[in-house]
């Protein structure tokens, strides 16, 4: 599971909802800074195996699928639940983003799944899952959401085509697109606020989305139950992305 740096984050919640169903659980962390954090995740979730990867470093993702070959390790579910883009690409007018903030937002938001699944899907000799989380921004444009909706965009495509390449290995990828929850990472969007708001407002259920229905979702999507669904983005947002938002961030 890539992602899980803290406990407000969906990759945690996705975490203890399959560790609820009695799954093995590997975290992998960014750098030795994160460790102490992810260890005590680990413990919470009933001592799960960390392995250190920095998703932007081809070699540290070869390591980690060799680790985990060389132990005889059989996977059949990868959680993808990282982005990152620089601050100030997401304050400023999307125009203004720089070739090489650009660059970075798709590397390590985009890009990332598909060398993370090239290294890893041999190791799912028996079939498998693989999944990532996107945001409606992707396909609607949200204000200071900027070049991360455009690597959304680029993740989203990119589940089609993996799950073109893996399927006739048994290997499903989709994406869950959640509405917007208060995590750690939300508050690098400005005004994330208004866009909670905006949500609980329109959204047919007239709330916005808790992460333990995106965990729950994961879970669906990793286990025999939706043995069926591939290169889907699945949204559970409350029913926002049906919506028309139109005067929705007045």
């Amino acid at each position: 599971m890539l992602g899980v740096a803290n406990r407000w984050s969906l990759a945690f919640a996705i975490a203890q909802a399959f560790a609820r169903e009695g799954a093995t659980i590997i975290l992998a962390y960014q750098s030795e800074r994160q460790k102490l954090t992810v260890q005590d995740l680990a413990a919470e979730l009933g001592s799960a195996r960390m392995l250190i990867c920095d998703v932007s470093k081809d070699e540290e993702i070869d390591a980690l699928a060799e680790t985990l070959r060389s132990e005889g390790v059989r996977l059949d579910v990868l959680v993808h639940s990282v982005a990152f883009a620089n601050r100030e690409d997401l304050s400023r007018p999307f125009i203004e983003t720089s070739r090489a903030g650009y660059a970075l937002a798709q590397d390590i938001s985009a890009y990332s799944l598909v060398a993370v699944a090239r290294a890893v899907a041999p190791l799912m000799s028996q079939g498998g899952a693989i999944m990532t989380l996107s945001y409606l921004g992707a396909v609607r444009v949200f204000p200071n959401y900027n070049v991360m909706g455009v690597a959304k965009a680029a993740l989203e495509s990119i589940v089609r085509y993996l799950a073109s390449d893996l399927g006739p290995s048994n290997i499903r990828v989709n994406a869950i697109s959640a509405g917007p929850v208060k995590t750690v990472a939300a508050r690098g969007v400005k005004d994330f606020s208004r866009m909670l708001d905006g949500a609980a407002r329109i959204a047919p259920l007239r709330r916005n989305t808790d992460p333990a229905e995106v965990a729950d979702a994961a879970v669906f999507l990793a286990s025999d139950l939706g043995r069926g669904v591939t290169a889907n983005v699945l949204y559970v947002d409350a029913g926002y992305q049906a919506m028309g938002i139109v005067g929705a961030e007045d």
